[in-house]
């Protein structure tokens, strides 16, 4: 499965908001300081707004809607993402899109990927390049709010856009890398310009936690 120390397993107490650990469900602190990301052109205002109020907001909705329901709350956010359809699903899979998207981008992040991951994707695409061409056409392009993945199945790794909440785990692709086009990822420091986000994200991405997800 995807690396559990990277995706907020450990906790990390010296930042970020709390959660209610009675609640089944919790979300995760930034595996970095919020102004972690501001010289690669997201700002900390952006990330306390979308890690706060948005990912923490599905938790809140996810626990409400599992309230009188103690067999899913059993459950892990990766079984409800397989089983569940309609709100629980959505908030399930935003929930752990977003754990996984800010777990894709680094302070340190950036540059061109190494390693297993460098070889894959010049094995598909040909270079980095092409790839990082291809995945910014299907970031730009994607109409609506949605996710742009670079997962690996059974024919190796493919770019794949998904709309709303939707989550490559319930197609059984596994999830290598993620870009967040919902528009409020981006509004507060692009206003409507997704271009320029991209731009900024490619600068943040965390290409240790790609390896690791190969």
């Amino acid at each position: 499965g995807i690396n559990a120390e990277y995706m907020g397993k450990e906790k990390r107490p010296d930042h970020n908001v709390s959660t209610n650990q009675t609640m089944p469900f919790t979300c995760p602190d930034l595996p970095y300081p919020y102004d972690s990301l501001k010289d690669k052109g997201i700002s900390e205002e952006t990330l306390k707004f979308h890690h706060d109020k948005h990912h923490a907001g599905y938790v809140t909705k996810l626990n409400a809607l599992t309230a009188d329901k103690p067999e899913l709350q059993a459950k892990s956010l990766e079984e409800l993402i397989a089983t569940q359809d309609g709100g629980i699903f959505n908030c399930a899979a935003q929930t752990w899109n977003h754990t996984f998207y800010w777990n894709c981008m680094s302070g340190t992040g950036g540059g061109a990927p190494s390693g297993a991951v460098k070889e894959a994707i010049e094995k598909t695409w040909g270079s980095f390049e092409k790839f990082q061409e291809a995945f910014t056409a299907a970031c730009v392009g994607h109409f609506g709010s949605g996710w742009v993945w670079l997962v690996h199945g059974a024919n190796g790794l493919a770019i794949v856009d998904t709309h709303d909440a939707a989550c490559p785990l319930k197609t059984g692709q596994k999830p290598v890398l993620t870009c967040d086009v919902w528009e409020h990822a981006y509004y507060i420091d692009f206003r409507n310009d997704r271009p320029a986000y991209v731009k900024a994200w490619w600068n943040c991405v965390n290409w240790e936690f790609a390896n690791k997800n190969m």
